[in-house]
């Protein structure tokens, strides 16, 4: 062989018993589920659900789930057939509901994010997971990420120091969105959709808690997307006094190389660590002058380090209390926009 060595090919990950899967809800991320099975020999797709008769057929035209039987009813799904583990990816404001019915039958739970859109949702959450001793996991997989693990590593080795400053941004092309995303009651805002990702990643990578936050959004333009804020713009309180901005849009322009535009930047007390799509990882110390970092850790996959935990006793790489935290930041920094007040987390 000559030149750089082949990556070595990925290792099916064997489980101790057959589980039989479910995906109630067909919105979101759901190839975080899907496009791992193949390496997941143990895990059957017994059944998809959704209400939309077009999503149910395009899913299922995908080699994963060719021979999951469908319905339009997750409900129904739930009654007629015998899962391990759901996967709950329909809309936003049916999500809780989706794992109340779940934890009901003590199956295990891969949900998309965010777990509720109020927070009286989201303790209800909290109380059946605790009350059934399911296993649950929230589709977050960007911690998985090289560049994002690798930054991780940097800050907790000291390379910056203390982190007194955290900005993210999330950007992204419009598209085609479905009518769900333009109603409050099934969407929840633009903040715990997409924002609970840079809330874990600046939790996860900075070490520092968010214990406050004051929001502003709004539509401008695109009336056709009804509820659907377009704009975000939410500053933190670290739990040390520092400060942490996050701002979002679905502004992107359609003749942008990508559909998104992610960034993440730490400033800390001895150096500044930055990533950002279009330019790769950077740091910069008191000691050494601007590089870029192309040392990476490989990446995992969320959902097979999921059932690795459940079901082969290993650590997870997302915890419960992490889920927990993103969601209760998300909605207090939602409430601050639509209360127009600072909120503790």
């Amino acid at each position: 062989m000559t030149g750089a060595m082949l990556a070595a090919a990925p290792v099916p990950l064997r489980l101790p018993r057959k589980v039989r899967l479910g995906v109630l809800g067909l919105e979101g991320h759901i190839g975080e589920i899907l496009d791992p099975l193949p390496l997941l020999p143990d895990v059957e797709l017994v059944a998809i659900a959704d209400p939309d008769t077009n999503l149910l057929a395009s899913v299922a035209r995908r080699p994963a789930a060719a021979r999951a039987r469908q319905y339009a009813d997750y409900r129904k799904l739930l009654e007629r057939e015998p899962l391990d583990m759901a996967g709950i990816c329909g809309t936003n404001g049916e999500r809780a509901g989706a794992i109340l019915a779940c934890a009901a039958r003590k199956i295990h739970v891969v949900a998309e994010k965010p777990l509720a859109i109020e927070r009286v949702e989201l303790e209800g959450v909290k109380r059946a997971v605790a009350e059934s001793g399911i296993r649950l996991t929230m589709l977050l997989p960007m911690r998985f990420e090289p560049p994002y693990a690798a930054m991780r590593q940097m800050v907790a080795v000291g390379r910056i120091g203390e982190v007194a400053q955290i900005v993210a941004q999330k950007s992204y092309k419009l598209g085609e969105r479905p009518e769900w995303m333009r109603h409050r009651a099934s969407f929840g805002g633009t903040i715990p959709y997409i924002g609970i990702h840079m809330v874990d990643l600046m939790r996860f990578i900075g070490g520092r808690d968010l214990v406050e936050a004051v929001s502003y959004e709004a539509r401008v333009g695109f009336p056709e997307m009804g509820d659907l804020e377009n704009t975000t713009a939410t500053l933190f309180r670290l739990d040390n006094g520092g400060t942490a901005a996050l701002h979002m849009d679905y502004l992107r322009p359609e003749a942008a190389p990508t559909h998104g535009d992610d960034r993440l930047r730490l400033a800390g007390t001895r150096g500044v660590l930055e990533f950002q799509e279009n330019t790769g990882l950077s740091l910069v110390t008191a000691n050494d002058p601007p590089r870029a970092i192309h040392d990476l850790p490989p990446g995992r996959r969320l959902f097979p380090d999921f059932l690795d935990s459940v079901y082969n006793g290993m650590p997870a790489g997302l915890g419960l209390p992490d889920i927990y935290r993103a969601n209760e930041i998300v909605l207090a920094a939602q409430e601050s926009a639509e209360r127009r007040m600072i909120m503790r987390t």
